[in-house]
């Protein structure tokens, strides 16, 4: 029998979450689903309802339809490669004989890093005077326009963010490789296992639940890119970058078009929701030919 008591003491615990998601999350979504159907300009008091016609006209805007793209190419691009990069730094790590935690500090800095000052200084690095293009120019004669070209544009960006969470998913990556049994390896080296097989045929598919969470991580991150491309290519060139957050805010507070924003805003939910949904099950089927589901 459930001891009411204990009951009541759990919600108690539990209602600063759940006040915190009501006002945070659920109120704002409930209000953005609201202004989706009408057409408010951020500032005057009276606004009308318009139904549909901000979705209808989203999905025909070349921004939205561009921000849809995006997101997939980002993922194309981060996804692999901060999984590579933060596989490497794991076992790397996992393999030293000592002072791994500093190793991880070292790493995971980056992940508390601004992404401002970051891209600040990338933008410097990249810029017309910087010391590389200098180099390029004086001995090759060539100049490299890296933010203005649409594939640079996006590999920048997607490396900055690389740069950035490699030491957070190498950290979770760790601990996995932490909780393979040894034995299994002893076993496998006495079987003549060589090393490239142990890694493919043991390692990976036992770090499964680690690379589904930093999997699953990493594409999240891919669909609420904002910060690195509005600081360095504007969503530009060409709509090249055009995130769905870029998106949402220069709707929302360049053109004053908050109706049209939450629009696309709702989207954005739908797109990252079953994108999410279908990564997940993409996962699974993984995780199941290896025996965890």
């Amino acid at each position: 029998m459930i001891d009411k008591r204990n009951d009541k003491l759990g919600w108690i615990f539990s209602s600063p979450y759940l006040i915190f998601g009501l006002v945070f999350f659920l109120g704002p979504l409930v209000w953005s689903l609201y202004l989706s159907f009408t057409d408010w300009d951020l500032i005057a008091p009276e606004y009308d309802y318009v139904g549909l016609d901000n979705f209808l006209k989203a999905m025909a805007t070349p921004g939205v339809q561009a921000a849809f793209w995006v997101t997939y190419k980002f993922m194309i691009i981060f996804v692999p490669l901060v999984t590579a990069m933060s596989l490497a730094v794991a076992v790397v790590i996992q393999g030293l004989p000592r002072f791994k935690s500093v190793y991880l500090i070292g790493f995971f800095l980056p992940y508390l890093s601004s992404g401002v000052v970051a891209s600040l200084i990338v933008q410097g690095f990249l810029s017309y005077n910087s010391p590389v293009n200098e180099f390029l120019r004086g001995t090759f004669g060539i100049q490299i326009d890296w933010l203005g070209s649409p594939l640079s544009a996006l590999f920048i960006v997607g490396l900055i963010l690389a740069w950035k969470f490699t030491g957070y998913y190498a950290l979770i990556l760790t601990s996995g490789l932490e909780s393979i049994d040894q034995e299994i390896y002893e076993a496998a080296a006495i079987d003549g296992v060589s090393d490239r097989q142990r890694f493919w045929k043991i390692t990976l598919p036992l770090l499964y639940p680690a690379l589904y969470t930093t999997l699953i991580l990493s594409f999240g991150v891919t669909l609420g890119i904002f910060t690195e491309v509005y600081q360095l290519t504007g969503g530009g060139p060409n709509f090249a970058t055009n995130t769905w957050q870029m998106e949402i805010f220069n709707q929302a507070f360049t053109n004053l078009q908050a109706g049209y924003a939450s629009a696309i805003a709702i989207l954005a939910s739908l797109v990252t929701f079953i994108s999410i949904f279908a990564i997940r099950k993409v996962l699974e089927m993984w995780g199941k030919r290896n025996g965890w589901v």
